[in-house]
């Protein structure tokens, strides 16, 4: 494997990631403090407990994996869209670097953006509600998972992306309602019988219960399902990356 060839992706990436900082960094770490205001303090301050924890504490988990999503989505997307919007995709592509080493650097620097974001907001967290991590090892575990699986996926839609609105299409339309509707900001224990088995169609909801289940010991599924939900959308997008660059689909055509 050709590391060096990795490490210059990757630390490419990164430096575009900090000369972006205010965009990149200090936005989303303002958006979701405002939604610990709203939420935690307004609304939690009028809602009982969820599961034996205080509502300010239950919407954690929630909003970094809402954080964490995008984040990785839209920096991986990014990141190789605008490689093939300026045309020098086909610089790398002409390097001794294969495929696996393309995507190891650019998901990697994506996942580790969308992970440095995720933990800041973690880290923020506590200075809004009480909060206790039941199992800290699962709970890194569960984030860096969930940070490659969807930076894999950005990367697919950076790549069969054809405009800058189209990189926004999938995050603001498909990513945030699923997260919304997930069980973010409530169990999907306190809906109707009818709207549970509805919400375990939402594959974020497997996401969101085992990243919660981390923190509380409490899920809506059980973990073994959502430690099987993320292999099964790690498998699907590395598959769909394999397959890209093997027929060089929206690469080199």
């Amino acid at each position: 494997m050709n590391l060096t060839a990795t490490l210059v992706i990757f630390r490419y990436e990164m430096k575009r990631f900090f000369r972006t900082i205010l965009q990149s960094l200090v936005s989303p770490i303002i958006s979701t403090s405002l939604y610990f205001v709203v939420f935690g303090a307004a609304i939690g301050a009028r809602m009982e407990e969820i599961e034996g924890t205080s509502y300010g504490a239950f919407i954690v988990p929630g909003l970094i994996m809402l954080t964490v999503l995008t984040q990785s989505i839209s920096n991986a997307s990014f990141g190789i869209y605008f490689p093939k919007f300026i045309g020098t995709i086909y610089e790398i592509l002409s390097a001794p670097v294969s495929s696996l080493e393309i995507v190891i650097g650019y998901v990697g620097a994506a996942a580790v953006k969308a992970l440095m974001i995720g933990l800041i907001i973690l880290a923020t967290s506590f200075l809004f509600v009480p909060l206790s991590i039941a199992h800290p090892v699962w709970m890194l575990a569960f984030l860096v998972m969930t940070c490659i699986c969807f930076a894999m996926f950005g990367f697919i839609i950076g790549i069969l992306a054809k405009n800058f609105e189209q990189l926004q299409l999938v995050p603001l339309l498909v990513v945030t309602p699923l997260v919304f509707l997930g069980g973010s900001f409530y169990s999907i224990s306190m809906l109707p019988p009818v709207w549970q088995t509805i919400s375990l169609f939402n594959p974020v909801v497997y996401l969101v219960s085992g990243f919660r289940w981390s923190f509380f010991g409490v899920a809506d599924v059980p973990i073994g399902l959502s430690l099987l939900a993320i292999a099964a959308f790690t498998a699907l997008a590395f598959g769909t990356i394999w397959w890209i660059f093997k027929t060089g689909y929206r690469i080199r055509d």
